[in-house]
């Protein structure tokens, strides 16, 4: 008899060659990152043919790599009693598990499945989603077709309209919202609203709460536009006005949502949020030039920083490690983590910062951030400026 592990693996094999398998999720990592709590894989589809999708589930992020069956298979044999101590092997005719015990022994436990179809694995398939294709606002902004139907090039747009929803359920549950009226949202920067219309629509079917959410974008035609989806879709509670971020009167104010806002304009709009002491502020960086002139390069770095894009990198990076800890020193509890996977877009970073002062000394985040800044020997930052906070004391 194979051993409990070799059997596993002959398993996995089968069902990767004759298209049975569903799912194999890898559990108990014991690797050197931390960070990482398991591993989910999946059969696709792509133009290329057969492939398996990686799901690399991180604490704060997911990270998706697709692998050719040949290639997957020979991965996950490294990992399987490797980086991962529990293998769960999903198939359309049976369900394996392999748990490896500290003692060094082996177990392997093989059940009976329920006979269904195997699994298309197209990335178009229908699937439950928070935001339906349906939703009337989405047919109106050119998403979906008057059937529901996904229109051709906006895939990537549907998928990232709920990305962003499933992000911010979680959010929203633990930002400290008052419970005694509706909850106020500005979107800032909100370009054609899609996001805008997603956030009203999670609040009243999702979150079951009264909303007044709020777009502001620089553009007359896009206000005009999404005012007038909003009234023909019957969005109650739902606006749009004209105007600039850093203009923009916000007096109460309990959720600021800024989803690339270029450069400067997402400090603008993170420094509106805190003044009008948002509960939660949920932004998406862009256009990161205004740190790059000011860069004095780290003699440790500056062989590398001699190259553009490690330069531009960099710059980023310090941008919004500013932008976090400044939130921090603000009251702030923050976190980072991928939006959308990098295939669809390069802008991916997200922010959120939920008010509630992390533990810790504010002037010790002070200190965190004037070191930063001076690591790069950045003396003036654009969040920092709008916050009154000076980088060199």
């Amino acid at each position: 008899m194979a051993a409990p592990q070799e059997e596993f693996l002959r398993l996995l094999g089968e069902s990767i060659a004759g298209g049975t398998l569903i799912k194999l999720t890898l559990g108990r990592y014991r690797g050197v990152d931390a960070t990482l709590r398991n591993l989910h894989v999946r059969p696709v589809t792509l133009q290329a043919g057969p492939h398996l999708s990686f799901v690399w589930r991180y604490a704060a992020r997911d990270i998706t790599k697709n692998h050719a069956p040949a290639a997957a298979l020979t991965q996950l044999v490294g990992l399987i009693g490797g980086d991962f101590g529990s293998a769960h092997l999903f198939t359309t005719t049976q369900d394996a598990q392999l748990e490896f015990a500290r003692d060094g022994t082996t177990r392997l436990k093989i059940l009976p499945h329920a006979t269904v179809a195997p699994p298309s694995g197209e990335h178009d398939r229908r699937k439950d989603r928070l935001i339906p294709s349906s939703s009337p606002w989405l047919h109106r902004l050119g998403v979906t077709t008057a059937t529901g139907t996904v229109r051709e090039g906006m895939a990537a747009k549907f998928k990232q309209i709920n990305r962003f929803v499933e992000l911010l359920a979680p959010l929203v549950k633990d930002a400290p919202l008052s419970a005694d009226r509706p909850v106020e949202v500005a979107d800032m920067g909100c370009g054609k609203g899609y996001l805008t219309f997603a956030a009203w629509q999670f609040f009243q079917t999702i979150a079951q709460r009264p909303v007044h959410v709020r777009g502001i974008e620089q553009r007359p035609e896009l206000v005009e536009l999404c005012n007038r989806t909003a009234r023909e879709c019957g969005c109650d509670g739902l606006e749009f006005a004209a105007g600039l971020i850093a203009d923009a009167p916000l007096t109460k104010l309990d959720v600021l949502i800024a989803l690339h806002a270029c450069d400067t304009a997402t400090d603008d709009a993170i420094a509106q949020g805190i003044a009008a002491a948002a509960a939660l502020i949920v932004v998406a960086p862009c256009c990161h030039k205004e740190l790059s002139p000011q860069f004095t390069a780290p003699a440790v770095l500056g062989p590398a920083l001699r190259h553009g894009i490690f330069h531009e990198r960099q710059a980023e990076f310090a941008t919004d490690a500013l932008r976090t800890l400044l939130l921090e020193w603000a009251g702030y509890e923050t976190r980072a983590f991928e939006f959308i996977s990098i295939e669809h877009t390069a802008r991916n970073l997200m922010i959120a910062a939920v008010r509630r002062p992390p533990p810790g000394d504010r002037a010790a985040v002070a200190a965190q951030v004037r070191n930063l800044a001076a690591f790069y020997g950045v003396r003036t930052q654009h969040l920092a400026v709008r916050l009154g906070f000076p980088l060199v004391s």
